[in-house]
């Protein structure tokens, strides 16, 4: 546990050898540099907590060996590249796998500065609950690139912070599969095209931050987004192509709808189909009269004797009426 100190130069290479080292704490110093490849070989880590320093360069890949690993802080540095591709292969921070305690820890906690982190936008005291918090926090950094749809298999992740950086594309359709998520901030990035109405099916979800982004498109409706803006107003904020309620600018046109929202799509296109399909029905079936007639003389000739007959009969009863009202009217 070496926060909070006046550190500098590299990682420490004297790490290299620690193969049984489990918590890692090097935040709020001014370490520098690119991390090591071989931070893969502290296979028994399962707090590493990096944020608040001057680390440069891409996150080595190899960080995705770290299968026990938990909680992953490394915010506030000068990282570039993409989020690492094969990061969900931690297994740890999936539900086939329950983190393990690390011995001596309650002592740890009494002595250092080890059980504070930033969740729900804010900066939290967890104590020894800790160790129960599955988290990663890459947020303020230099990250390109798209967010993985591949983190959707992290299903025990409960704290996801990737805000402030140069992400994006897309947010992944699939990202409502994190049910146990509880905080979730992709705030102030690039991100574009629709937000999925997946989110709105996480059940524990109790802090969200979508602002400072260009998502377009109607909002998903769902109780859960609309009661986390009653909390959050802020949470749409800066991305002008949103539309639609809790928001007050309506979408434009009728048909106006996001990408991801295919039941919303369909609805949207019943009326017009209805009349659509109303006047073809009866055109066809006036053209198919119109050929048996054509082609039957017996139904032509049967077809004028009614008309004449229906003819005959109103002429008869509107001279009738007529006269009527004369005679009333001379009688008067």
């Amino acid at each position: 546990m070496l926060s909070n100190n006046r550190f500098s130069g590299n990682f420490p290479s004297v790490l290299k050898n620690c193969g049984q080292l489990k918590a890692l704490d090097l935040s709020r110093n001014s370490f520098s540099g690119k991390l090591p490849l071989w931070i893969g070989d502290l296979v028994e880590l399962r707090f590493l907590r990096l944020n608040q320093n001057k680390f440069s360069g891409e996150i080595p890949a190899t960080i995705s060996n770290l299968n026990r690993l938990h909680h992953l802080n490394l915010a506030g540095n000068d990282l570039s590249g993409g989020i690492p591709r094969h990061l969900p292969n931690v297994t740890a921070m999936t539900r086939k796998l329950d983190s393990e305690p690390i011995d001596g820890y309650p002592e740890i906690v009494g002595t250092y500065d080890f059980s504070s982190v930033v969740v729900k936008g804010r900066e939290l005291n967890y104590s020894i609950g800790i160790l129960e918090l599955v988290s990663i926090d890459l947020s303020f950094n230099q990250l390109s690139g798209r967010i993985l749809e591949e983190l959707v298999a992290l299903d025990a992740l409960m704290n996801l912070n990737l805000s402030c950086n140069h992400l994006s594309g897309k947010i992944p359709i699939k990202l409502g599969a994190l049910q146990a998520l509880e905080s979730l901030d992709l705030s102030r990035n690039m991100l574009s095209g629709g937000i999925p109405s997946s989110l709105s099916d996480i059940t524990y979800l109790s802090y969200l931050d979508l602002s400072d982004n260009n998502l377009t498109g109607r909002i998903p409706p769902g109780r859960q987004l609309d009661t986390l803006y009653t909390q959050q107003p802020f949470m749409y904020n800066g991305n002008n192509g949103l539309c639609g309620p809790p928001l007050p600018n309506s979408c434009p046109g009728k048909n106006a709808t996001t990408q991801d929202d295919p039941k919303r799509n369909d609805h949207s296109f019943e009326p017009m189909t209805f009349y659509f399909g109303l006047a073809l029905g009866f055109i066809l079936g006036l053209w198919v009269v119109f050929c048996i007639m054509l082609l039957k003389k017996a139904w032509r000739i049967a077809y004028f004797r009614v008309v004449d007959r229906t003819y005959d009969q109103m002429y008869v009863f509107a001279v009738l009426t007529w006269q009527s009202w004369a005679s009333k009217g001379a009688t008067n």
